[in-house]
């Protein structure tokens, strides 16, 4: 398989710390995020992008893979050294591993594959109860609106007739109820692996990963945005056009709003069992790149004739 240099799909040093790590993904998000561009490939360049995110954001992950990286920066195809074994997987026989939309590559370096058969004489006259299965399946934010059905695959390792302990792919339609949380898991009882000589299947758990958005931060239920005004807008008070995930929405900004200032927009959050969460806008008060004569003139007059001393209660 490909080998996939995460730092160069961010567009990142090595060496780049969580701030400029995350700071590299949502301005790449915004740029492919499916909302936003319809190009062709871009919502594959967005995938491409969550999937780096995911890694280096973690630092467990980001070790692992740091280490595995030694192996595959210089390019081509790409194979795990000899011993490897990701943290992702449980036991040497047993595998359960995330099959979302994230590549093989992925999948291989922590998801973890048992290539291996083995004999099981005993096989033949057990009855033994089918594998459970945990996998994480990610879930933009916007899907969280609507029940939506999702395909999943994922590899289960079982005894065939012969008593052979093999793997093979499991796919199914899954119905994910509107209003999951992050980290939320859902359990299909009997929906793992298959049971052997009439024992039970497993079952299979499925835990939420919502995909971070470009545009807003989530908190439990509520979510949160940045948005941007000028200086006159914050003293005079203004009204401005904001996108929430059902819909744009006009918010009045008060005068004399602070920079930082937080805006309760209620039930413009996610839903959950119990109603909706709440959006909070954040202002960011935004200086103009260029400057007029008459704007300079302007900002002058102001500096003349006002008595604020921004450094007034300033101890230093």
């Amino acid at each position: 398989m490909e080998f996939k240099d995460y730092y160069e799909v961010l567009g990142i040093d090595a060496d780049a710390d969580a701030k400029a790590i995350k700071a590299a993904y949502r301005k790449l998000a915004r740029k492919f995020h499916p909302d936003v561009n319809n190009e062709p490939g871009a919502e594959e360049q967005f995938k491409n992008v969550a999937e780096a995110y995911d890694v280096l954001k973690n630092p467990d992950k980001r070790a692992e893979y740091d280490e595995i990286r030694k192996y595959g920066a210089s390019g081509g195809r790409f194979e795990p050294p000899p011993g490897w074994q990701s943290s992702g997987r449980h036991d040497g026989t047993e595998y359960e591993r995330y099959s979302g939309d994230f590549s093989d590559f992925f999948e291989s370096v922590f998801g973890g594959r048992t290539g291996a058969r083995g004999f099981d004489f005993s096989a033949r006259e057990r009855v033994e109860k089918g594998q459970d299965i945990e996998m994480e399946l990610p879930v933009f934010l916007e899907d969280t609106f609507k029940e939506e059905t999702k395909t999943v695959s994922f590899e289960v390792t079982g005894l065939d007739a012969d008593g052979y302990r093999g793997a093979h792919t499991k796919t199914l339609n899954v119905k994910i109820p509107r209003g999951v949380g992050d980290g939320e898991r859902i359990r299909l009882k009997e929906q793992g692996g298959d049971g052997f000589n009439g024992g039970p299947n497993g079952d299979l758990y499925i835990r939420i990963r919502l995909v971070p958005h470009p545009l807003y931060d989530v908190h439990g239920h509520d979510i949160e945005m940045v948005v941007p005004v000028a200086p006159w807008e914050a003293v005079l008070g203004t009204k401005v056009v904001v996108p929430t995930l059902d819909g744009k929405i006009s918010v009045t900004v008060a005068p004399h709003s602070q920079n930082g200032s937080r805006m309760r927009i209620r039930e413009r959050g996610l839903y959950h069992r119990h109603g909706r969460g709440d959006l909070y806008v954040i202002l960011k008060i935004v200086m103009p790149n260029d400057f007029t004569d008459a704007d300079e003139a302007a900002w002058q007059q102001l500096a003349d004739g006002s008595r604020f001393d921004a450094r007034a209660n300033w101890d230093v």
